[in-house]
């Protein structure tokens, strides 16, 4: 099959979704991420519109990109003004790219009400812009803005402006289904006409506000596109662009076309989670290919038959994008849930059925009251641990005092005194705190760090409390879930309870246990 190219356009087009906003930093981050991957073409921003983008363009200079080529976007040149003195393809050439990306308008309704000027004059825009461009040595990618809509209104119009920037000297030109809103049908006929009447190579930039990005992405490119235009994690305005982390694989492993090379897709999950990290937003679990979910099996049905070929219930092997199986125990677990587990944690299952079932149905009834262990690794693992492995506990509550001080006009006053037993000695400390928990948490770490040196590293980075059955009101039983990281890796335990200081003081135990079972392990 025909190699594709693969246009990254996180840093523009993904910058402008809600919720993210890059510094320079991190585009330069992102960048050189994108180029170690193998990525074509990595779209670095607008010159012309903000001074972000402008100082991008300086700073990476700094790095010598070593697969990608750099690209910088614009649009083409006003009505009336020309080329030359436009300050839009003025900051193109500014930039100091190799690759200069302009759009342009494709459907006459754009033409007449958003630009208000003749279908003359935007054709000459096009052509102009382009010339202009190549004469200074550029390769230039015109972006077709809205050309689906614009054919399906007026396809004679729509292809003269694809024709306009082929006169001028494009090297490819991009099909953009802006709004978002066609089908994959659509769009492969629509790119079979358009391959008929032009021989520029073609590219497709689709916006999936119909939820069909990758899908009319797949079909453009089964129709003879050989560019492709995206986003990491499908970021972008509205509903996003067309996800890049779904169409390489899709394109690699399903259509046996050369996109990145072999090596990087195996990395594509940890570039997901890199620049969602850098986003400073949450990876989306269920994202397919990449996320922690896509290859989790929780039914004890499935569970048994991938124990048997995980083809049963896996359409590609999670390593060849850089991700893992995980299976999960719940409610609907069976045995081969528990078996799986216990494989993997490399732990002796009990001998009796009965003993097993009886864990099983105590990891039930668990469930039922409240807990959730798919995100709760480290209790859970605990739990087995205590049931089978001869675990002992590094430490154990004698007793705890909680007390909370409230007066008019004051900051409340929170401490906590505890009462512990660690191997054979007998701590008895307390530790104040910006809140009953908070005082919690440093009462047990004061009372553990001169035995445990280790927890000094062990930071909790998330703590959510979710309320289970709000019509009880403040009666209500609530499940807290800490996540905690020393440095290395991260892992999360679980609390439940009417209470709110004993679920969390269940789910801190299970923290610190978890973490100095780790630390032992890896030592």
């Amino acid at each position: 099959m025909a190699p594709v190219e693969i246009y990254d356009t996180t840093l523009r087009d993904g910058a402008q979704g809600e919720g993210i906003s890059f510094s320079v930093e991190d585009k330069v981050k992102i960048a050189l991420k994108l180029d170690e991957m193998g990525f074509h073409y990595i779209e670095g921003g607008w010159p012309g519109s903000n001074p972000k983008d402008a100082d991008f363009f300086q700073r990476i200079r700094q790095h010598r990109l070593k697969n990608a080529r750099l690209a910088a976007f614009g649009s083409t040149r006003r009505p009336g003004v020309p080329a030359h003195q436009d300050p839009n393809l003025q900051s193109l050439l500014a930039a100091g790219t190799p690759v200069a990306t302009i759009f342009g308008k494709t459907w006459d309704f754009h033409v007449q009400k958003a630009l208000e000027t003749t279908l003359e004059e935007n054709l000459a825009m096009i052509r102009e812009s382009v010339r202009f461009l190549k004469s200074r040595g550029l390769m230039v990618i015109y972006d077709a803005e809205h050309f689906f809509d614009g054919f399906k209104a007026n396809p004679a119009y729509a292809l003269a402006t694809l024709k306009a920037a082929q006169e001028g000297g494009a090297d490819r030109l991009v099909l953009c289904d802006t709004n978002g809103g066609s089908l994959p049908g659509q769009i492969a006929a629509i790119v079979g006409r358009v391959k008929e009447e032009v021989p520029v190579p073609l590219g497709i930039h689709c916006h999936n506000d119909g939820e069909l990005a990758v899908a009319n992405t797949l079909a453009a490119v089964e129709a003879g596109v050989v560019h492709v235009q995206g986003t990491v994690n499908g970021y972008g305005e509205r509903c996003g662009n067309a996800n890049l982390c779904s169409v390489i694989p899709n394109l690699t492993l399903k259509c046996g076309h050369e996109t990145i090379p072999r090596d990087a897709l195996a990395r594509l999950t940890e570039l997901s989670r890199y620049v969602s990290e850098v986003a400073n937003l949450h990876h989306n679990t269920h994202q397919p290919f990449v996320g922690a979910s896509a290859f989790a099996h929780k039914g004890g049905v499935h569970v048994s038959a991938i124990l048997k070929d995980p083809r049963t219930y896996e359409h590609i092997d999670p390593s060849l994008v850089g991700n893992r199986r995980r299976v999960l125990v719940s409610e609907l677990s069976g045995l081969s849930n528990l078996l799986y587990k216990f494989r993997e944690l490399n732990l002796e299952l009990g001998t009796s059925r009965e003993e097993n079932r009886r864990l099983l149905e105590e990891i039930k009834e668990l469930e039922y009251q409240g807990f959730m262990f798919e995100g709760a690794e480290g209790s859970f693992e605990l739990l087995l641990r205590r049931a089978y492995d001869n675990y002992r506990e590094p430490f154990k509550l004698e007793s705890l005092r909680i007390i909370i001080e409230m007066k008019e006009n004051s900051p409340v006053h929170s401490e906590a005194v505890i009462k512990m037993t660690v191997g054979d000695k007998v701590v008895h400390t307390a530790a104040e705190g910006n809140g009953p928990v908070n005082a919690l948490d440093n009462a047990l770490r004061k009372a553990l760090e001169d035995f445990y040196p280790e927890i000094r590293r062990m930071k909790l980075t998330d703590y959510k409390v979710r309320v289970l059955d709000e019509k009880q009101g403040t009666a209500a039983t609530v499940r807290v879930h800490i996540e905690t990281g020393d440095g290395e890796r991260s892992w999360g335990t679980v609390g439940v309870s009417t209470n709110i200081i004993e679920a969390s003081w269940q789910a801190l135990v299970d923290s610190i246990a978890y973490g100095l079972l780790k630390n032992n392990r890896h030592r």
